[in-house]
């Protein structure tokens, strides 16, 4: 479980080992980038709302006529455990103890292909006063294809993505820690986007499905097992050989991503 949110001004560079008047390391401009960002993460999704008893709500969706469906879900701060074995299309599990955050959850059909929404709740009031909690549980139907758009902002989520029919995924990382499973047996060439944040990602990939990642821009770090470079781009031992590709597509930020063949 994330560790309850609270909204702590961080220490000054200064007070981290810089000496006034001395030029600024790049490790230490990287640092002041992340603090900087991570902070303002931290002041949107907290400010101007208030901790109250903590909240909890069960939500359940039907896939109906779709045969395909584009979930989106938006967490601006707090933790996100997303994994399949649902039942239905969504069966998921909330928990907040903000009253503003109380989620969002649509869904409409057009055609064969159904559209799935939840997003964190917004609202103003006074400055929030201790710790806050959004903990959300949602399990997808591993038979239903799906692309899926997640946002994140200030938290931890842990993607567990390898049971599903997975036809897409677009990641914006926050500030936090994100780790996405992405070692399923894929039918068909799969594209992946995750657009780094101030945090660290760790993506877990396929041996038997052929790989293909590029990273490109930020300050950060990428480190890859199991891979190797060609040029500009990773790749596994399986790409070029499998019938399928895996290609992921990482633009870079100031936190870490480790990208691990397993």
């Amino acid at each position: 479980m994330m560790e309850n949110i609270a909204c702590h001004p961080l220490p000054p560079i200064e007070s981290r080992g810089h000496r006034p008047g001395c030029p600024v390391p790049l490790a230490h401009k990287i640092l002041l980038i992340f603090t900087v960002a991570g902070t303002a993460l931290f002041a949107v999704a907290c400010g101007g709302q208030q901790v109250g008893e903590l909240q909890r709500q069960s939500h359940s969706v039907d896939v109906q006529q779709a045969r395909s469906v584009r979930t989106d879900l938006e967490i601006g701060a707090g933790e996100l455990n997303l994994t399949g074995g649902a039942d239905r299309l969504m069966e998921a599990d909330f928990a907040y103890n903000v009253a503003d955050w109380e989620p969002e959850v649509n869904y409409q059909v057009s055609g064969d292909t159904g559209d799935l929404s939840v997003q964190q709740g917004q609202g103003d009031g006074p400055s929030i006063t201790g710790d806050a909690r959004n903990e959300w549980n949602i399990r997808l139907n591993d038979e239903v294809p799906t692309a899926i758009s997640v946002q994140m902002g200030a938290g931890e989520s842990d993607l567990d993505l390898d049971s599903l029919t997975l036809t897409r995924l677009d990641l914006e990382m926050g500030a936090g820690r994100t780790t996405i499973d992405l070692t399923g047996a894929y039918d068909q060439d799969l594209v992946a986007s995750i657009q780094g944040g101030v945090g660290r990602a760790t993506v877990l990939l396929p041996s038997e499905v052929g790989v293909r990642a590029e990273a490109r821009g930020g300050l950060g770090q990428i480190n890859a097992e199991g891979l190797q470079k060609e040029g500009d781009v990773y790749v596994n031992d399986a790409y070029g050989d499998s019938e399928v590709t895996l290609d992921v597509d990482i633009q870079g930020g100031v936190g870490q991503i480790n990208l691990e063949v397993v």
